[in-house]
């Protein structure tokens, strides 16, 4: 295991720790987070590969700016760091909020990701669940105080270069989920192998997934006896499996990693 590091890309400071050894990949975590929102998969994850997670604008070990949220510039920053890093390519897993920023990168910066495993994340804002859009909706300063007694407040605390900046923070995040997005024209494009999984429970309905495996071309006949019909994509919906705990629970990990070494 390696310690924390921070490296500025694009006039901001963004704080990343690695674990592991291997071919690279670059983990995203979701809104208010830090890379330890995913549990065991870190460690899980870093048996195969080299973990590379990276805190978001404004996020755990990253300081605070007050450069407005959006997807598309923290793609920039992924895309930044994996050259600050020396890396010409990479693999990039987000979840939630990380989803979005690892499928922009993908859309922005093709040429240096190897795979994308999209996690809890959809293409375009509608597709979440109408009571997941409304609870965005809804948010204001004062989750800012509710979110105190949460642990991704206690998992911010602990790495944060200024525990200060939460509210900022949340204010961040909530005007970055409220903005409207349909990136459905740009998914067919994407050139590199993609992985797309949800839980049967997820805040993504299930018909959402289906309709972003379909626009990478996938899911439109039988593969035949050979696999000749496979597309390099991939789709998985994990049972009993929340939008609360997807990023935490074993199958995650354990479904990704043949994906990721290109034997699944």
């Amino acid at each position: 295991m390696y310690g924390s590091e921070t490296v500025t890309v694009n006039g901001i400071q963004i704080g990343y720790r690695i674990v592991g050894e291997g071919p690279p990949l670059i983990l995203l975590h979701g809104g208010f987070g830090t890379v330890e929102m995913f549990g065991p998969n870190v460690d899980l994850l870093a048996e195969h590969v080299q973990v590379i997670g990276v805190d978001l604008q404004s996020h755990g070990r990253s300081p605070l700016t007050d450069r407005p949220m959006t997807f598309e510039a923290m793609a920039d920053d992924i895309a930044g760091l994996i050259r600050k890093l020396g890396l010409e390519r990479a693999a990039i897993m987000g979840f939630s909020l990380g989803g979005g920023v690892a499928l922009r990168t993908g859309i922005q910066h093709p040429q240096i990701v190897e795979r994308l495993v999209l996690v809890s994340t959809v293409f375009k804002r509608e597709g979440w669940y109408p009571e997941m859009r409304a609870g965005m909706d809804a948010m204001g300063p004062e989750i800012g105080d509710v979110m105190r007694q949460t642990p991704m407040y206690e998992a911010y605390a602990a790495v944060a270069p200024d525990v200060d900046a939460w509210p900022i923070l949340v204010q961040q995040v909530a005007e970055a989920v409220k903005a409207d997005y349909d990136w459905s024209r740009e998914i067919p494009g994407l050139s590199m192998p993609v992985m797309i999984v949800i839980g049967d429970a997820d805040g993504v309905p299930p018909s959402h997934a289906v309709e972003f495996f379909e626009l990478l071309g996938g899911g439109k006949h039988d593969a035949g006896f050979d696999r000749s019909g496979m597309t390099p994509h991939r789709l998985a919906i994990l049972p009993g499996v929340t939008h609360y705990d997807i990023n935490v629970v074993p199958q995650l990990s354990a479904a990704i990693v043949p994906f990721l070494d290109g034997t699944g």
